[in-house]
């Protein structure tokens, strides 16, 4: 038997050809498509010079540093609640008390289904309707908002991701927690989340990755955070008669995706100091070894031996 894979046949010549020949004409096609929208970018102005200059304005830059500081504030009081939410969930949904865990279910299952949109948009006009009563000024209720509807959402998915990780831990562990005579809450804090946080971190990172990339959707609700700060420079500034929606996008999703890379480098960092962390039983180093002789005259001399039965 050969040792190729047998789920997979090695091509032969003709099959080799075939899939040079379907590289070389889909490679053709991404570079004709990147051409033409560089030439109909290039016929609309968009590649001017000037164009691109307005980001040596310093209100420009200004704008965007705001911009960015708003997402990032959005996202830090997104990511801590969110992840609180999902461990309470979590929690409540594996808990022996129907009641917990009809309302978990029943809360995770509506967040997970209602598009976040939707929720947002809902929580902006109960919160504007009631800023006076709830003593919101200026943006709060945009912040609240958008902050709420995250932290309920991503929560949601938190809160499975964990359940998943939890219920991946070998039940022998839990079985010699209890064994121990540790409580349910001793066994759920110091065995069960801190394990199924370590298995399941890509996943939950990957999670707040995608809450800072929802944190552009406050725009809808017109929250002056990045995208809404973008679009509103492209629609006010004007080059030879042209506005700057290309510029200004390229530039901000840029922006998004070195916040996202710096959010995904961070959590392979930690995912590996992890791994390299010192934790668990140590294990003893390895005596030198006993001759059987040896062990017979150590037990004959040992208190309770047979040479001491014998005295």
């Amino acid at each position: 038997m050969s040792g190729a894979s047998v789920l997979y046949d090695v091509p032969g010549p003709k099959a080799k050809a075939r899939n040079r020949l379907y590289t070389v004409i889909g490679s053709l096609a991404v570079l004709g498509l990147i051409a033409f929208v560089v030439l109909r970018l290039s016929a609309k102005g968009q590649l001017e010079p000037e164009v691109w200059n307005i980001f040596n304005n310093a209100g420009v830059r200004t704008n965007i540093r705001d911009g960015v500081l708003t997402t990032l504030q959005v996202f830090a009081v997104a990511a801590v609640l969110s992840l609180t939410l999902g461990v309470l969930l979590a929690v409540a949904r594996l808990s022996d008390h129907k009641p917990v865990r009809w309302f978990a279910t029943g809360f995770i299952e509506l967040f997970r289904a209602v598009p976040l949109l939707i929720t947002i948009y809902a929580l902006w006009v109960i919160l504007l309707s009631n800023r006076e009563s709830l003593g919101l000024t200026e943006s709060q209720p945009q912040f609240w908002a958008l902050v709420i509807g995250l932290t309920v959402y991503n929560g949601s998915v938190q809160a499975e991701v964990l359940r998943a990780g939890i219920d991946s831990v070998p039940k022998g562990q839990r079985e010699a927690a209890y064994a121990l005579g540790m409580s349910k809450t001793q066994v759920m804090t110091t065995v069960l989340i801190p394990q199924a946080v370590r298995a399941m971190l890509p996943t939950i990172i990957s999670q707040l990755v995608v809450t800072l990339k929802d944190t552009s959707l406050g725009y809808i609700i017109t929250f002056e955070e990045l995208l809404f700060t973008a679009r509103l420079m492209s629609t006010n500034i004007i080059v030879n008669g042209n506005d700057t929606y290309v510029p200004v996008i390229i530039v901000t999703g840029t922006i998004y995706v070195a916040m996202c890379l710096v959010l995904s480098a961070l959590a392979n960092w930690i995912e590996a100091r992890g791994r390299r962390a010192k934790t668990g039983i140590g294990v003893t180093a390895a005596g030198e070894p006993v001759a059987a002789t040896d062990a017979l005259e150590v037990a004959d001399a040992a208190p309770g031996g047979p040479a001491d039965q014998k005295g």
